[in-house]
């Protein structure tokens, strides 16, 4: 199965703002304002799209099959009990804690584990939009700077 490849976040504003050209100049660049207008519609466009932070879970949704250990119990021949949901969330290096999931809550608990994916994806956007914005401001002011 193949999968459509997303933009990664650390070449996404170079992919909105310099669609013409790779750095922003030459004879097809657009202007410093535009660019900056545009990129201020886009970070709008990107807050526009997160999801409502109260429904966010970090962590990773897992389907489980044990074994209970009982000699005669149908999983010491294979077959194991299950399946079971449990939600992994990594709190450090080398710590991470845990919880088994009822039946019932798997979707709610995936939804929130994808919207918290989501958020983090959008963030990362409006990140590098911000720092796309800085670096345009610094530069600007430089040039000013060499003019005077």
């Amino acid at each position: 199965m193949t999968t459509a490849r997303r933009p990664t976040a650390s070449n996404f504003a170079r992919q909105l703002y310099f669609p013409l050209n790779q750095r922003g100049r030459g004879r097809f660049a657009l202007p410093l304002s535009r660019l900056s207008e545009l990129a201020l519609r886009q970070r709008k466009a990107a807050l526009a799209k997160l999801p409502p932070v109260a429904g966010i879970l970090r962590g990773s949704l897992m389907e489980r099959y044990v074994t209970c250990g009982n000699p005669s119990c149908k999983c010491a021949r294979g077959e194991r009990h299950g399946p079971s949901w449990y939600l992994s969330v990594t709190l450090g290096p080398g710590r991470a804690t845990g919880s088994v999931i009822p039946e019932e809550k798997v979707d709610e608990v995936r939804g929130g584990v994808e919207n918290y994916h989501q958020v983090k994806d959008q963030l990362e956007k409006i990140s590098d939009i911000n720092r796309e914005l800085l670096r345009r401001e610094r530069s600007r002011q430089h040039k000013r700077g060499r003019k005077e």
